[in-house]
């Protein structure tokens, strides 16, 4: 099975598992592992190469679970994934995993980005309009961008919103090259 595909059936065993609740944990903790595997090649080797045993990668994963403070629950779930050989699309699983814990919670997670500072006025005005489109509880994060000239961008899930004027003239351009 491909490893995407993987990915998919364990974000749901993820979620299943711990619980909505305690997703949010759960996928921090999970980050974590992913940013080191990131940052660090030789621990991305230990976790996927198969000359490792299982009891040294179950011994290490334990001394990282110490340090980091991460529960007993995601330290089993990371051998298993380290076991099964998904653990290389970690990435994707915490993706999936985030995805389905705001289908869940009926949440979207909002990415705002301005090149300039938004006041409390403007973020209440946003967040209004954003939950009559949405329908649903929002996630929202506020990103400066001083590239952009004007307007701003919204992105909700995999939908992007451009009002900027970047985008704009984009459009524009498009239009006059289709005449």
């Amino acid at each position: 099975m491909k490893p995407i595909k993987q990915a998919q059936r364990y974000a749901k065993a993820l979620i299943r598992n711990v619980g909505v609740e305690n997703a949010p944990k759960a996928l921090a903790e999970l980050s974590l592992i992913n940013d080191l595997m990131v940052k660090s090649k030789e621990f991305k080797s230990f976790l996927v190469n198969p000359r490792f045993t299982p009891e040294e990668r179950e011994a290490v994963i334990k001394q990282l679970a110490d340090k980091l403070k991460l529960s007993e629950g995601t330290a089993k779930f990371i051998l298993l994934l380290a076991e099964q050989r998904v653990i290389v699309a970690l990435s994707d699983l915490i993706r999936y995993a985030t995805n389905l814990y705001y289908e869940m919670k009926k949440k979207a997670k909002v990415t705002v980005i301005s090149p300039i500072e938004i006041t409390k006025d403007k973020e209440e005005k946003i967040k209004a309009s954003l939950k009559k489109i949405t329908d649903k509880e929002l996630d929202i994060e506020y990103v400066v961008d001083p590239s952009l000239l004007g307007g701003i961008l919204i992105k909700i899930g995999s939908t992007l919103y451009d009002t900027s004027i970047k985008g704009q003239l984009r459009l524009l351009k498009d239009e006059l090259i289709k005449g």
